[in-house]
Order: structure tokens, then sequence, then C-alpha cells
């Protein structure tokens, strides 16, 4: 996991780097560079860019992880789970949050502080760690 972020990390510009912390802050930075790299959420979809959206995924789902709590998971039995295989953050025996569909999400939202305002409720809903 940690090998795949610090390979990712070290792919971005030096001031972005820098603030891969962690913290809920992070994301937006990281969202801020995200919609300068892609125009549109199909960008991000194209099969050459599915190595950087996992890393981007993996990323996300740490942060959330350790700012709210909870553990990865991913469901396997399930066929008709819209997240089946697909890697979730659960909390207490609950999805709380697909880190690749926020990554996706916030290449078409463009808002710039998507990723964190969704980190941001998972903390008042369930509380942190």
């Amino acid at each position: 996991m940690y090998d795949r972020i610090d390979e990712f990390v070290s792919m971005l510009p030096p001031h972005i780097a820098s603030k891969m912390d962690y913290s809920p802050g992070s994301l937006s930075v990281l969202e801020g560079w995200l919609m300068t790299q892609y125009a549109n959420v199909n960008d991000i979809l194209k099969e050459s860019e599915k190595p950087k959206l996992d890393m981007l995924a993996r990323y996300v789902g740490e942060t959330l992880r350790k700012n709210v709590g909870g553990i990865w998971n991913v469901d396997l039995r399930n066929k008709r789970n819209v997240y089946y295989r697909i890697p979730v953050i659960e909390k207490k025996g609950i999805w709380t949050e697909c880190p690749a569909t926020l990554v996706t999400a916030s290449t078409d939202r463009r808002t710039g502080h998507f990723i964190e305002g969704v980190l941001n409720a998972i903390a008042r809903q369930y509380g942190a760690s």
C-alpha cells in the first residue's frame, strides 16, 4: 500500500508532494492538482490512467482511514453490489466510502474541495477513530 502511495507522491510536483501528509487539507491540495491534470471525468477513466487512479484512490483511502478510522474491505461475495470487487473503507461493519469513486467524482464536480468535504461529513456522522 505505502510503496504505491510513495511512488505516486514522488511523481507529483514538489510543491504538491510536500503537502501530502494524510491531513484533510491535503485532499483539497490533491484535488486542485487533479483539476489541472484532467479536464473531465472521462480523462481519468481512460485505460492509460488506471494505474494513476489506483494510486490516487490509495492515498485518498488511507487519508480517510487515518482521519475517521475504519478498515479497507473488498466485497467478493455479492455480485449485485455496485462496489463488488472495488476497495472501500468500512467502519464498524458499515461501508463508509469508495476512494476511487471519490477521485473520479472530484474530476466531474470540480469544486476543489469535494473529497475533503466528504471526509468532514463522514467525521461528523461517525466520529473520528
